[in-house]
């Protein structure tokens, strides 16, 4: 560490602050350079003109993780063949983590440079120990991906949510079946959806024949229904039940009815889309880290290269509580002499798109009896009165992740029990 160059980059769209000190805290400068490629160069030249005069062995950078704009300079700086002659290591860091190191400094003025100063800093008194380097563009593209299908996914459920409450005002009575009373499987599926935009209120339905909407239902559903008869009278006692609204209201609520349908139809088929495009890349990547989620009963190819893409190198986790931090998947303590709260605050600090496959693919695990988180789930499911559903379905994650890194950590396939002691018995 004597003999080290620690520079701090404060990262920004248009440009970037440069500290470069070495451990005795003296700065052989504090700039700012364009952020582009071009500015990148000119620091690498101010600091081969420090090597001219001063003698060091190793450089560690490190930059605040601010989305986009730290991807290039990490990428550029980590690569270049100049840098690597003295071990580079370049490190993003959280940055809750760095706004909690910069409140220890208690004298600093408020002026251009200071960030840049913590950072490097931050590097300076071996605070990257417990971090892993930052490794080039490997998983970037998977990742672009996976992350687009979260952020659709999301919009998808926010669309759905938005337009109940639209379904609500035309047919309360429908809205308020339960769900193995509903006439369609699926309220935003083809037939169901042509139904809210053919009809555009109760008392057109109550005004149709059931024939008409016998035919209707059956056309629509490409003769897949059954039960018609049922499904029909369901349809005029929901209408029954329904409210009334002045009429002029109907045909303008209709039409926001059939742009959010319309909206989620569009989404659906980007989700598709996405799927497809994910598959491609991930099996271009680490087919072996792919094959291993995969071997896992109800890790589909989407959440696996999710979750491959989030993760990178198993090895930057030196255990799997990292990982669990790492996701959010920890929950800190809430205790007081003799009362343990049941409700224990998780990390948002963290990984929510790691955070999202995993839990993803553990109600996948779930739903398909996947034996070692179906058995765990329904006993972490009887254990509480509140939140019985999240909780296990959370808990049923932090063990489906700890599954995960023991399997990628020895580079194994998963294989069940019965199978293992088959095979030894043999």
């Amino acid at each position: 560490m004597q003999n080290c160059l620690f520079i701090g980059v404060d990262v920004a769209l248009k440009g970037n602050q440069f500290c470069v000190m070495n451990f005795d805290q003296h700065i052989y400068f504090n700039l700012k350079f364009p952020n582009n490629p071009e500015g990148n160069d000119m620091v690498i030249n101010k600091i081969k003109d420090i090597e001219n005069k001063f003698f060091f062995e190793k450089i560690i950078i490190v930059m605040e993780s601010t989305g986009m704009y730290s991807f290039h300079p990490a990428c550029y700086l980590s690569s270049n063949e100049y840098l690597n002659k003295f071990h580079t290591e370049v490190y993003q860091i959280n940055a809750c983590d760095f706004d909690k190191y910069k409140k220890s400094f208690h004298d600093l003025d408020k002026e251009d440079g200071i960030d840049a100063y913590v950072l490097a800093d931050y590097a300076r008194v071996g605070r990257t120990k417990a971090l892993y380097p930052f490794r080039g563009s490997q998983y970037i593209a998977l990742q672009r991906l996976t992350r687009q299908r979260y952020h659709i996914c999301k919009e998808l459920i926010r669309e759905k949510t938005y337009v109940l409450t639209n379904l609500y005002l035309s047919f309360s009575g429908l809205m308020s079946l339960d769900k193995n009373e509903l006439p369609f499987s699926d309220l935003f599926g083809a037939t169901s959806s042509a139904f809210l935009e053919e009809f555009v209120s109760p008392d057109q339905i109550a005004e149709s024949s059931v024939e008409e909407l016998i035919n209707f239902i059956s056309e629509k559903s490409k003769k897949h229904s059954s039960n018609l008869n049922d499904k029909v009278t369901t349809l005029n006692k929901a209408m029954r039940a329904s409210y009334r609204l002045d009429q002029t209201a109907y045909e303008p609520i209709n039409i926001a009815i059939a742009c959010s349908l319309n909206t989620i139809k569009f989404y659906q088929q980007q989700l598709k889309n996405i799927d497809k495009a994910i598959l491609n890349t991930a099996l271009g990547l680490d087919s072996n880290t792919y094959h291993i989620l995969l071997s896992i009963r109800g890790i589909g190819k989407v959440y696996a290269a999710g979750i491959m893409a989030e993760i990178g190198n198993i090895d930057r986790f030196s255990h799997n509580s990292k990982l669990a931090k790492y996701s959010g998947l920890y929950w800190k303590k809430n205790q007081s002499g003799e009362f343990d709260s049941q409700d224990k605050k998780s990390s948002k600090k963290s990984n929510k798109y790691l955070r999202y496959y995993l839990v993803e693919a553990t109600a996948s695990c779930v739903r398909q009896n996947f034996p070692f988180l179906k058995d765990y789930y329904n006993l972490k499911y009887k254990e509480v009165t509140k939140h019985q559903h999240k909780r296990a379905l959370v808990l049923s994650a932090r063990k489906l992740e700890r599954l995960i890194f023991g399997l990628l950590r020895k580079n194994q396939y998963y294989k069940p029990i019965d199978s293992v002691q088959n095979s030894k018995i043999s």
